[in-house]
């Protein structure tokens, strides 16, 4: 099996994509390790400010307003960069990667500068799981799911 694969994409600002992992392998949860958004277009405009989410959870979290207290929260991503001194260009994540997952999942992406596309880009890394430790990540998975 793959140890380590990515999933990107390109999604319109405010809309939500499902990760889709429903046919993972049996005995195997994978781990959330990077998170990064890139803008599609407004590169040479004076500002460009994306942020996205990812989480396990029933919906999507909309990226602008996150709550680390949300179990169901993987991830959260943002890309800043001003054509001023004053504010320099910001690149960060944070990112649960003790998470196992087994479940779909829901990426949310959002443009402050309107409605253009954000590029988006996930790696993932595989983990082989135990029976006991897989039944507990699908319980823990489909009870977060299931809020």
């Amino acid at each position: 099996m793959k140890k380590e694969f990515v999933m990107r994409g390109q999604t319109a600002s405010g809309e939500t994509e499902v990760l889709n992992f429903s046919g993972h392998k049996p005995g195997y949860a994978y781990r959330l390790i990077e998170f990064e958004l890139y803008p599609s277009t407004a590169i040479s405009q004076n500002a460009a400010e994306c942020v996205g989410s990812i989480t396990a959870g029933k919906t999507a979290i909309a990226p602008t307003d996150v709550n680390f207290n949300n179990e169901g929260l993987i991830g959260t991503a943002l890309f800043y960069m001003s054509s001023t001194t004053s504010y320099p260009t910001t690149i960060a994540a944070v990112i649960n990667d003790t998470f196992l997952i087994t479940q779909n999942l829901h990426l949310m992406v959002q443009d402050s500068e309107g409605g253009d596309p954000i590029n988006w880009q996930c790696r993932f890394v595989s983990h082989k799981m135990s029976d006991a430790e897989e039944a507990a990540t699908n319980f823990k998975q489909f009870t977060i799911s299931d809020e």
